[in-house]
């Protein structure tokens, strides 16, 4: 139904991509890789920073200040810390599940998150959103990550910032992790630095 008294919109997708402007407002790289995110993100994106787009499915488009290409985040087409500014939002936590036609993978999302490490020049930023809270599968749809578990996953990455979005859509960026340790399904904004 269309007659609703406020505009809806999905917290998680509204909050992340507000987030991850002003990350790249504040930052201002000459250029700017995203794996995988929300094609709509990326387009606007491409306004503001050159922005290369690499997904499982190929975008096929054309718009100034963005390239597109085919690829698998379990095997970056990119050399070994080659890449400044990085992103994947939203995307790790189904990595492995099948969800996307992609082979069956318990540890996919850490082979995932290992190669954007891998891909991240020294002192690049990688910028990360995937769900957090209580840690579980939902499978085939996505998996819930405990901040921990993705912290301690990556030791080469020091955390910069965090914010988050909990379980009524409020957006919180006090970079106060434990708050996010009980949600049902939050989505945790990781901002990374490379050592």
């Amino acid at each position: 139904m269309d007659r609703v008294q406020y505009t809806p919109f999905d917290p998680h997708y509204f909050y992340q991509a507000a987030w991850i402007a002003r990350e790249l407002a504040k930052a201002n790289p000459p250029l700017h890789v995203d794996i995988g995110s929300s094609v709509g993100l990326v387009s606007v994106l491409s306004a503001a920073v050159l922005t290369f787009f690499v997904d499982y499915r190929p975008l096929r488009t054309q718009l100034s200040g963005l390239t597109t290409v085919a690829g698998d985040i379990t095997k970056l087409p990119f050399a070994d810390g080659s890449i400044s500014s990085l992103s994947s939002l939203h995307v790790i936590e189904h990595v492995g599940l099948g969800r996307y036609g992609d082979p069956l993978d318990p540890s996919g999302w850490l082979t995932a998150l290992r190669e954007l490490v891998r891909v991240l020049a020294p002192h690049g930023r990688l910028y990360l959103s995937t769900p957090v809270g209580r840690e579980r599968v939902c499978f085939n749809a996505h998996r819930v990550f405990a901040t921990s578990t993705i912290l301690n996953a990556a030791p080469e990455l020091k955390l910069d910032s965090f914010a988050f979005v909990d379980d009524t859509g409020k957006f919180d960026n006090t970079a106060d992790l434990s708050k996010a340790a009980n949600l049902a399904y939050g989505c945790g904004m990781f901002a990374f630095i490379k050592a």
